[in-house]
């Protein structure tokens, strides 16, 4: 595995650390997902990841740019028929463009049944500002040469009240240690472009830009090996790590809440009339009948 972008994620998914990765956050994102509400939901990228496909909205997206379109599968180079039935050619591999011998007009994606496909520069999303009502990014961060532009266009495109849901390799884990080595010897363990981003870092930025953090979860506690024997072998470490170091955990999901803070009309103000303070009396009144001189 090299340390290269995003087009690393198919090789790395088919792997046994990639499908054990992928299929607890596939399983934390069905959960979560399909209790948020609205018409427009979006996933940035990593299309390895069906984001969506527990949620109920009817506009849902799936918002590539070169790279992870590139890697996607369900992208197929667009065919041209040559001439008689069945026979089609097909035009360059996917994994060029990347280098710029294809382009995105010369593949075809065909995104999960109910979500449609868009193509742009992640850190200049095509969308109204305040018209998403959801947004997940699946390891996003981890492959944009900006993480914090990127941040703010989500706050941008997000409706007040809208959600936003993180998902990211834990720095402060045994897979950051074993990340951090193997970048060093040139041979990482996970796919990422930049340094991984520890989760107390992610959650300043978010606080930051308005953003309430309702929820936050790791997982994956197994040690980074790259058998599917030992990592089932590790497999009691999960609820031993939910329960004694969950801070530890290989991945985590954050969900958080777009926040707006605007003033209060409170009307015109009433001015209150001054109270009088109450007349002093006699604690006894003499009684006139009963009174001798």
């Amino acid at each position: 595995m090299t340390d290269r972008a995003i087009i690393d994620w198919p090789a790395w998914t088919d792997s046994p650390p990639g499908r054990y990765v992928l299929d607890w956050e596939q399983r934390q994102l069905d959960r979560v997902v399909s209790d948020v509400f609205g018409y427009h939901a979006l996933q940035l990228g990593l299309p390895q990841l069906d984001a969506l496909r527990e949620n109920r909205m009817p506009c849902r997206g799936l918002v590539l740019d070169a790279a992870s379109g590139a890697s996607s599968p369900y992208m197929y180079p667009r065919a041209l028929r040559r001439g008689g039935a069945g026979d089609i050619g097909v035009v360059g591999n996917p994994g060029d463009a990347l280098s710029g011998n294809v382009t995105p007009s010369d593949l075809d994606l065909h995104a999960p049944a109910g979500r449609s496909a868009v193509w742009c520069d992640l850190l200049d999303l095509p969308f109204e500002a305040q018209s998403v009502d959801l947004i997940v990014m699946p390891h996003t961060l981890e492959f944009t040469s900006d993480p914090h532009r990127l941040l703010r266009e989500a706050e941008r495109v997000l409706m007040p009240e809208g959600q936003l849901i993180i998902l990211g390799f834990n720095s402060l884990s045994l897979w950051g240690v074993r990340q951090s080595i193997g970048k060093m010897t040139g041979r990482p363990f996970v796919p990422a472009a930049v340094d991984l981003i520890a989760f107390t870092r992610l959650k300043d930025w978010i606080k930051l830009l308005g953003f309430d953090l309702e929820r936050g979860r790791f997982g994956c506690y197994c040690p980074p090996l790259a058998s599917e024997q030992w990592l089932a072998r590790y497999g009691f470490m999960e609820a031993a790590g939910d329960r004694w170091w969950p801070i530890f955990g290989a991945t985590y999901m954050i969900k958080a809440i777009k926040r707006v803070r605007g003033m209060r009309l409170v009307g015109p103000l009433k001015v209150k009339k001054p109270v009088l303070a109450a007349g002093l009396a006699s604690a006894a009144t003499p009684n006139t009948r009963n009174h001798t001189e």
